[in-house]
């Protein structure tokens, strides 16, 4: 794994929608960004449930063109395959979103950037929690 390349998880992405320090220095501090289309569609979906739909449209549009959106691709499918069956097998699910972004994070030799702790039970997978907000 490159340490200078990471996935963004949602929560990441929404800390750094609202300016918080520790979101911003984290994402900063890396040379390649790529933003899991999984992660575009949570965040699409926040989106449409808002009261500043196009505020933060506009918002999410330009992040999308300043960082890589990656693609599932019959790889991707195939490392989830593999994620959700060794979960299963020890009785440790994650949420089915989250087994999708760490399928393409461990495609792309990437981290995951994020606040969510249940990502650390995927083995083979490098994790970089960003800390709650301050």
């Amino acid at each position: 794994m490159r340490p200078n390349k990471a996935l963004v998880d949602t929560n990441v992405v929404i800390g750094f929608f609202a300016g918080q320090p520790d979101v911003i220095a984290a994402l900063q501090s890396k040379r390649e960004l790529f933003l899991p289309v999984i992660v575009l569609g949570e965040l699409y979906y926040g989106v449409h449930r808002s009261t500043r739909r196009e505020a933060n449209l506009e918002r999410l549009q330009q992040f999308a063109q300043e960082v890589q959106v990656l693609d599932c691709t019959p790889e991707t499918a195939k490392v989830y395959g593999e994620i959700k069956a060794a979960l299963a097998s020890k009785g440790s699910p994650i949420p089915e979103n989250d087994s999708w972004i760490a399928a393409l994070a461990i495609e792309h030799d990437a981290a995951v950037m994020t606040r969510d702790s249940h990502f650390s039970k995927v083995v083979g997978l490098s994790v970089e929690m960003v800390p709650a907000k301050n």
